[in-house]
């Protein structure tokens, strides 16, 4: 049995804001824009090297609203990996992303935390090579 995580559902305020933030400061690729009907759509977008893409998931009424930019607790929810990090991080900040900590050095990698437009944390790494 061969399996993979397609998409990661994303709560999300505003589709269109979110695939600017997305496809333009990220340059995530938007896979998908699909029209449901009653201002639902089904968008997705993910990284140009492949992986798993980010379900745009507005959100449906007060509950789901109130873990827009929180859905982790406070936690670094997703990891963004590229094989370039000083590239990527002075990409992203000439972009306007905001990064929360300058890049630090780990054991596993090159790191730093950044935020999306509503405040989910995001680690961009460049991993370690053996």
């Amino acid at each position: 049995m061969t399996s993979t995580i397609a998409s990661l559902a994303l709560l999300v305020a505003d589709y269109d804001e979110s695939i600017a933030f997305y496809v333009d400061n990220l340059g995530f690729s938007l896979i998908d824009d699909t029209p449901l009907g009653d201002g639902k759509r089904w968008v997705r977008v993910a990284p140009t090297g492949g992986g798993t893409a980010l379900l745009l998931a507005r959100a449906d009424g007060p509950e789901q609203a109130a873990h827009i930019g929180n859905q982790t607790g406070g936690r670094v929810f997703l990891f963004l990996e590229t094989d370039n990090f000083a590239r990527d991080h002075a990409l992203f900040s000439a972009r306007g992303v905001r990064f929360l900590e300058e890049p630090r050095h780990e054991a596993y990698g090159t790191v730093a935390v950044f935020e999306d437009l509503y405040g989910n944390r995001w680690d961009l790494i460049e991993p370690k090579r053996a």
